[in-house]
Parts: C-alpha cells; structure tokens; sequence
C-alpha cells in the first residue's frame, strides 16, 4: 500500500472518531459562536489550514518520488 493511500485511510479514521468524539458536547462558547455566526469563520478558517497542510505534504511526497527516480536511474 502507498503511502499517500495510507495517509489517506488515517486521515479518514481519525475525522470519523473526531466528529463522534466532539459532536456530543456542547459549551457555552459553541452557542456563542451559532448566535454571532463566528462558527462559519472557525470552520473556514480550519478548513483552509488542513487544506493548505494537504496540499503541502503532497507536494513533498511528489519531490520525494521525484528524487527517489533520479537517484534510481542515476545508479
């Protein structure tokens, strides 16, 4: 299995288990945030990093697979 289809899998796992986890409590900050409509920013603003964090480590298992095919047919 390659490592991107690993990551992959994790990534999903670990997204199922945090939305059980943090769905069942509430706080007052959460309603906080609903009544002023903040939430939407919290959520954009998470979503623009995990996305930015992706995109980054896929460019660098790109490089990655780049270098490792030079130096196989360098050798």
């Amino acid at each position: 299995m390659e490592f991107s289809r690993k990551l992959k899998i994790l990534f999903s796992v670990l997204m199922l288990v945090a939305t059980n986890v943090f769905a069942q409590t509430e706080s007052a900050l959460d309603e906080t945030f609903r009544s002023n409509g903040k939430i939407y920013v919290v959520v954009a603003v998470l979503a623009v990093v995990l996305a930015v964090l992706f995109i980054y480590l896929i460019s660098i298992d790109r490089k990655l697979k780049r270098t490792e095919d030079k130096l196989k047919n360098k050798y």
